[in-house]
C-alpha cells in the first residue's frame, strides 16, 4: 500500500510552473543544499551528486567505483541485500545509486512521514556498505556480462576510442565501467577503497524538493551524512584535448560505421558558454531542422539521426558528434560535416536560424521541471555545473539575449573543419 501511495504521488507532485523559488539552506554541521519547497503533497525527493567518479579509480582496479556503487543498495549495516530491500519497500522509498566519468549521484524519494526511517537507511548505504560475498559475486557476473556486450557495440567502441585519442594519458581516455578483466580482479579491499574515496561530504552537491522547509531539512541532512568522512582522495589534473585532426579506422564488420567526431571544446565556466550552446542547437541538436540532421537526413538519406553535443567535463571539455551510416557513404558524410564547419565559419547562421531555436529553447526549458523528483536532480546538476542559484529563474532570459553577431563569433571561434577528428567503426569505403 504504502508503494502504492508514493507511485501516485510521484505522478502528480509538484504541478509546473513558470518561476522556480530556490532557498539555499545551511545544515547545523555545515552542510548546503538548494530546497524547492512543494508542500501540496506529502512527498520529499533528495539527490547528491558526488564529485569524482571513476576519474578516482587506481589504474590497477579501473571500474572500481562503478563496482562499488552497484552494491550500496545490495546490504548495509545490519541488512543483507534482501533486507535492505524489504526495508525500502516498508518506507515506500525509492533509492537509486549510479556512477560516471566525473561523479557518483544519489537519488532518494520518500512520504514525509518517513523521513527519518529513510533517510536512517540511506545512511547506512553511504558509510557502511557490506559488500557481502554473495552480493559481490552476483553482481560482478551483472558487470562483466554487460561489459563484454559492449565489447562488441561499436557505438561503445568509437566513444572509448575517441576518448582515448583525446585524452591519453588521463583518466578520461579509460573506460568508466572498467574491462572484464580489471572487474574480475577487483577485491573487497579494492571496493572500500573506492567507496572511502567517491563518498565524501566536502565533495557533494545536494537539491530537494518537496514537502519540507528549510529549518527541519538542515538536521536531516546532518543525519544522511552523520560519519560521512571528509575528503580523502585528490582529484586528478585537468585533462587537456590533445586529438589531432584525421581519421581513425576501428575495423567491424556490419553494414553500417559508426562515426564520432570532434575537436576541442569550450569550458562550462567561459562566459560564451550558452551562446556556444545555442549554437550546437543549430547545428547538431539531434533534432529535425538542425543544419547536420538537414544535410544528411532531410535531403540526401545518408543516416537516420546525427546529433553533436559540449561535452564539457569536471575536468576536460571537448565538441562532439555521433552517427551512423552505410560503409558506402562514410567518406561522403565526413565530407559533408568539413564542409558544414566551413560554412558555419564562412556564413554564419541566420537571424532566422537564432530566431527559432530561441523560441525552442525557452520554450522546452519548463517542461524539464516536472515534479519533485526532476527538480532536485537539476538543483544538485546546477550547482556540480558551477551555475548560480538564480539560473534556472534567468536562463531563459539568456537565451534570448543572444545576439546574431555573439552567436557567428563563438562559431567563429569554436568550429574549425581542420580540427576535426574522426573515429569510423566498420569497413569504410573510399577512406584514404
Amino acid at each position: 500500500m504504502m508503494r502504492l501511495i508514493l507511485a501516485f504521488l510521484l505522478l502528480f507532485a509538484t504541478p509546473l510552473r513558470a518561476e522556480i523559488d530556490i532557498t539555499p539552506v545551511t545544515s547545523p554541521g555545515g552542510l548546503e543544499a538548494w530546497l524547492v519547497e512543494e508542500r501540496s503533497i506529502p512527498f520529499v525527493a533528495i539527490d547528491l551528486i558526488f564529485e569524482g567518479g571513476a576519474t578516482l579509480d587506481a589504474d590497477e582496479s579501473l571500474g572500481a567505483v562503478a563496482f562499488m556503487t552497484a552494491l550500496l543498495n545490495e546490504g548495509a549495516g545490519a541488512l543483507d541485500a534482501q533486507g535492505f530491500a524489504i526495508r525500502a519497500e516498508e518506507l515506500a522509498a525509492r533509492i537509486s545509486f549510479d556512477s560516471g566519468r566525473d561523479t557518483v549521484s544519489v537519488s532518494v524519494q520518500f512520504l514525509t512521514e518517513t523521513a527519518e526511517e529513510t533517510i536512517a537507511l540511506l545512511n547506512s548505504a553511504l558509510t557502511q556498505p557490506r559488500f557481502d560475498e554473495d552480493a559481490v559475486e552476483r553482481v560482478r557476473a551483472q558487470l562483466i556480462a554487460s561489459l563484454r556486450r559492449d565489447a562488441l557495440d561499436p557505438n561503445t567502441i568509437a566513444s572509448r576510442t575517441f576518448a582515448e585519442a583525446a585524452y591519453p594519458g588521463h583518466p578520461y581516455a579509460r573506460p568508466s565501467e572498467g574491462t572484464p578483466e580489471s572487474i574480475a580482479a577487483i577485491t573487497r579491499d579494492d571496493l572500500r577503497s573506492a567507496h572511502r574515496a567517491a563518498i565524501a561530504r566536502d565533495r557533494v552537491h545536494i537539491g530537494v524538493a518537496g514537502d519540507i522547509d528549510a529549518a527541519t531539512l538542515g538536521p536531516l541532512l546532518d543525519a544522511l551524512f552523520q560519519d560521512v568522512p571528509e575528503n580523502t582522495a585528490t582529484l586528478p589534473e585537468r585533462a587537456s584535448f590533445a586529438a589531432e585532426s584525421g581519421v581513425t579506422q576501428v575495423p567491424f564488420d556490419g553494414p553500417q560505421s559508426v562515426i564520432a567526431f570532434g575537436h576541442r571544446g569550450i569550458p562550462r565556466d567561459d562566459p560564451d558558454f550558452l551562446t556556444a550552446f545555442v549554437v550546437n542547437e543549430i547545428v547538431g541538436g539531434g533534432r529535425f531542422g538542425t543544419r547536420l540532421m538537414r544535410e544528411l537526413r532531410e535531403k540526401r538519406g545518408l543516416t537516420y539521426g546525427v546529433g553533436a553535443f559540449l561535452a564539457s567535463g569536471l575536468l576536460g571539455e571537448s565538441y562532439q558528434g555521433r552517427l551512423s551510416a552505410s560503409n558506402a557513404d562514410a567518406a561522403e558524410v565526413i565530407a559533408l560535416i568539413r564542409a558544414e564547419w566551413e560554412k558555419l565559419v564562412a556564413e554564419g547562421v541566420t537571424t532566422d536560424e537564432l530566431n527559432r531555436i530561441q523560441t525552442y529553447l525557452t520554450g522546452a526549458y519548463p517542461l524539464r521541471f516536472d515534479g519533485n523528483g526532476a527538480i532536485a536532480g537539476i538543483m544538485a546538476s546546477m550547482q556540480f555545473q558551477g551555475f548560480g542559484i538564480d539560473y534556472v529563474n534567468i536562463r531563459n532570459d539568456k537565451i534570448e539575449a543572444v545576439t546574431l553577431e555573439e552567436a557567428n563569433e563563438i562559431a567563429r571561434r569554436l568550429y574549425r573543419s581542420d580540427s576535426l577528428r574522426f573515429i569510423i567503426v566498420g569497413q569504410p569505403e573510399g577512406i584514404n
